[in-house]
């Protein structure tokens, strides 16, 4: 391994970082482009959920692997494969010919993702100290926001003045550069003993949540039979519950329910994952608004969205010290109620709302969401014992896509429901009000789970001065603890 210049925790994460650009920049561009996209396949705009949630819902099925398949090959090899996978399901995408096409490649695409993202997670969470985590974790974060800050108007641009098919040609350079700086600087760590992949536990884990995400998300179309989107979530449903049974007689399961007893651990994958349901709906829902119900141009409309992505990025400066003053637990609670509250106001704009009032609102609202992100990112790990981090990854990141995957799907559903009660095809502004002020709904309902948590939670990864009996050497091991 050649000598690096710069710490290990801050190296590694820009490094990882490249796969989550990657990522950030395919999801902001696609989610500006949906109405050209769906104008382009004679499709009705709210069908095109189906691009996200299929993708979503990819990462789901096959992140429980994730973190078996790098203990097992090797963490290096299974990040540099993911890429190459990901990057494949981009270019397909851009050469997609129809909404079942492009379904299809999207799932390719999560299928890489599934590896890629968590995996990196991964490398991260071994390779850096615990107290050194919030500020690997905002590194990493910095230059994957530089994504969404560029995919809206850059998506945008390319779709208004050339085809929207080449936003997914972008991923190219960036997933070769990739490949090459994991290649060269992250080490390829695997466990000695790996014990074999729980099949059985993988199968009924994946059947149930595509089979709820998918029920959920088509109901209310006519792509398939009502019964049969019914049928889909039941039988999501009964996989699920199956799998709850099986994976506590299995010491191996594939998505480790025991971690649950960690009290930060549930707190941060529970709670955060209804926070995510509304963030989620916000990529889906909001251009949408500007462009069908404003008239906004996709460009327009994605040098307005970027605002977001940009309060996001803000953040990352200021999130260490915010949490060091107030804590974690605080943090949680009174920074959850002021963001779903910033997102609830997406429903305050009008065609005739200054642009400058739109941008405010929306960076302000990425500031508050980044800074919950990055409490929640750090907080849920803070507890599990390094043994467990692969399997802590992988349930993590489930909850995760599933959850973003719920809020497009919950969104989709709703605006199909004011269209169906209207008898009409034509979105109007007042559906997306419905719609943001429900998802609003959802996400403030994770204040209940983080009130729940105790008052120290989150205080080993806080830089605090300790007293001199904490920083006396332990004589037990005979060296300094730090």
């Amino acid at each position: 391994m050649p000598r690096l210049s710069l710490p290990q925790h801050v190296l590694i994460p820009l490094i990882v970082a490249c796969a989550l650009f990657m990522e950030q920049v395919d999801s902001t561009v696609l989610a500006t482009s949906l109405p050209a996209i769906a104008a382009d396949m004679n499709e009705d705009p709210v069908s095109l959920k189906l691009a996200l949630t299929s993708y979503l819902l990819s990462l789901a099925v096959f992140i429980p692997a994730s973190g078996w398949a790098a203990d097992r090959f090797g963490a290096r090899t299974v990040f540099r494969t993911a890429i190459v996978v990901f990057t494949l399901g981009s270019v397909l995408c851009g050469l997609s010919t129809s909404l079942l096409d492009f379904v299809i490649y999207r799932i390719i695409q999560g299928m890489g993702g599934a590896m890629m993202v968590p995996v990196g997670r991964l490398v991260i969470l071994r390779a850096v100290p615990k107290s050194e985590l919030v500020s690997a974790l905002a590194w990493l974060t910095i230059p994957a926001l530089l994504g969404p800050v560029f995919g809206p108007p850059l998506g945008g641009f390319i779709t208004t003045y050339f085809d929207w098919r080449l936003i997914f040609f972008i991923n190219l350079p960036i997933g070769i550069l990739g490949v090459f700086l994991a290649s060269r600087f992250i080490e390829n760590i695997r466990e000695e003993d790996v014990p074999p992949l729980d099949l059985r536990g993988l199968i009924l884990s994946g059947a149930g949540l595509a089979g709820l995400v998918f029920g959920f998300a088509v109901l209310g179309q006519t792509i398939i039979p009502q019964w049969a989107a019914m049928l889909a979530m039941a039988m999501g449903a009964l996989c699920l519950m199956l799998y709850v049974r099986h994976a506590h007689a299995t010491p191996h399961a594939i998505l480790d329910l025991k971690l649950l007893r960690y009290a930060s651990f549930r707190a941060g994958v529970v709670g955060g994952a209804l926070f995510r349901v509304g963030v989620g709906a916000v990529p889906f829902l909001l251009p949408l608004m500007l462009q069908l119900s404003f008239g906004l141009s996709a460009f327009a409309s994605g040098m307005l969205t970027f605002a977001a992505a940009a309060g996001a990025m803000l953040m990352k400066f200021t999130a260490a010290p915010i949490l060091e003053r107030l804590g974690y637990k605080r943090v949680l609670v009174v920074n959850a109620v002021l963001a779903t509250g910033f997102l609830a106001a997406n429903a305050a704009f009008t065609p005739f709302t200054p642009y400058w009032a739109i941008i405010m609102v929306l960076l302000v609202g990425g500031f508050l969401r980044s800074l919950q992100f990055t409490a929640l990112n750090a907080l849920t790990y803070a507890e599990v014992r390094p043994q467990e981090m692969s399997h802590a990854t992988s349930f993590a990141s489930v909850l995760q896509q599933v959850s973003l995957s719920m809020g497009v799907a919950f969104s989709g559903f709703v605006l199909e429901i004011m269209q169906e009660s209207k008898g009409t095809q034509q979105l109007q502004q007042d559906d997306f009000v419905v719609a943001f002020i429900m998802v609003a709904l959802v996400s403030v309902a994770s204040v209940l789970f983080f009130l729940r948590m105790p008052a120290n939670a989150g205080e080993e990864l806080l830089h605090r001065k300790k007293s001199a009996a904490e920083l006396a050497p332990d004589p037990r091991h005979g060296s300094d603890p730090h």
